[in-house]
């Protein structure tokens, strides 16, 4: 037996329920969907790009260099990290002359990191 589960939280019996599949299965996710969410769930799975979006979700943007101070990152290794949210569209970049400035892509990602928040600092 599984040692993650005590003996209450297993079945006791072999018996599926069709109505409560059914239902399950009607309201399944699109394949495309499926895999976005789960490209975009590996994403925020990253301490670092974590970090990233709280502090784009305290301010409209901020630049390449101030991001790599607050993940005590070099440069280089915030840009990887920015790209691979950018892939995620979960951040846009803007180019003022030599300066890369990043803002959240859009409210969901705002919403997304709030809730996640939220549910974090939860006791449970």
């Amino acid at each position: 037996m599984n040692e993650d589960y005590s003996p209450e939280d297993m079945c006791s019996i072999n018996e599926i329920d069709p109505k409560a599949v059914a239902q399950a299965q009607g309201q399944a996710l699109p394949e495309r969907t499926v895999e976005k969410l789960s490209r975009l769930f590996s994403a925020l799975s990253d301490p670092t790009r974590l970090k990233v979006l709280q502090a784009l979700t305290s301010t409209d943007e901020l630049c390449v260099c101030d991001l790599a101070v607050i993940a005590d990152l070099s440069v280089s290794a915030i840009s990887h990290q920015l790209r691979l949210l950018r892939d995620r569209d979960l951040v846009r970049a803007r180019r003022d002359g030599r300066m890369v400035y990043y803002s959240l892509a859009d409210a969901h990602v705002s919403t997304l990191m709030d809730a996640g928040v939220e549910h974090a600092n939860e006791d449970h």
